[in-house]
């Protein structure tokens, strides 16, 4: 069940389950994304118990690992995934409630078998990974793809479509469709993405749902975790100075908005910036 925010109860259910988050961030050996995306559900669902659904994943990948060709070939090992979780478990893409915010959570997408492509993305690679065919998200424009982490390897593949495997022109074609022009494929398009950025990436999505949802708490608390996980987010950090501003959390907001004109005091936002920071000293 949702937490309610402004409880007592909720701040430090929060607390804990930030300090396991930021504990993960700063271990030394790489993070399991699938433990942060997990942590990243828990503030909203209290109950949820991260090693039951990593245990999931484990049995899926063992799954998976059954079905896999005496040929270790990309291609088959591809199939072999698609057909277990898009034909045997029905995972799909939610494009009826696209916005739904249980789309983001990890918790969620396995026990609904439905998300957005950067989550259903998530559980492929958590899959790929466990049965030792590494493969990384890729900043395609306007769409998650994922691809094998094989040198010299040009094909993708898109979770969201039932893992519908792309090689380049597939891709071109996609981009032109999109922007109703032609394109020409650059390498930045299929740039591998970090951990780090993956989770800033479902944050923000995060954090956009409930900005249009007019949840304010909740949306803080998706910019909260970005900063977590990158500080160094400059336009974060005025987002969520704003936020501390509409929740009258004076102090807090004085302290990120000055730091955010410090950090680039030629922004063009800087002339709202101001108002806002007069306001905030009027308040105090």
């Amino acid at each position: 069940m949702p937490l309610r925010y402004g409880t007592v109860t909720k701040k430090m259910q929060f607390s804990q389950t930030r300090l396991y988050f930021c504990q993960l961030l700063r271990q030394d050996a790489p993070f399991s994304l699938a433990e942060a995306a997990l942590y990243i559900a828990l503030e909203e669902y209290p109950e949820l118990e991260v090693q039951s659904y990593l245990q999931r994943l484990d049995t899926m990948a063992a799954e998976v690992s059954q079905q896999l060709p005496s040929e270790p070939y990309p291609l088959k090992i591809l199939q072999a995934i698609n057909h277990y979780l898009f034909e045997t478990l029905g995972f799909q893409g939610n494009g009826q409630d696209y916005y739904d915010p249980r789309n983001s959570f990890l918790n969620e997408v396995l026990d609904r078998r439905m998300g957005i492509p950067i989550t259903l993305s998530l559980v492929y690679l958590e899959i790929a990974h466990r049965i030792g065919f590494p493969m990384t998200g890729v900043n395609f424009p306007g769409h998650f793809l994922i691809r094998p982490e094989q040198e010299g390897m040009e094909l993708w593949v898109d979770p969201f479509n039932h893992g519908e495997i792309l090689f380049p022109e597939d891709c071109k074609d996609r981009l032109e469709s999109m922007y109703q022009r032609p394109v020409e494929l650059r390498a930045e398009f299929f740039e591998a993405i970090a951990p780090r950025q993956f989770l800033v990436r479902m944050l923000n999505n995060l954090k956009h749902i409930y900005l249009n949802q007019g949840d304010l708490y909740r949306c803080l608390a998706a910019c909260e975790r970005i900063l977590l996980v990158d500080p160094d987010i400059v336009m974060e950090k005025r987002d969520r100075g704003v936020l501390y501003y509409q929740l009258g959390r004076w102090i807090e907001a004085r302290q990120d908005l000055e730091d955010y004109l410090a950090q680039i005091p030629q922004a063009q936002d800087r002339p709202l910036i101001h108002q806002l920071l007069d306001r905030i000293t009027q308040n105090l």
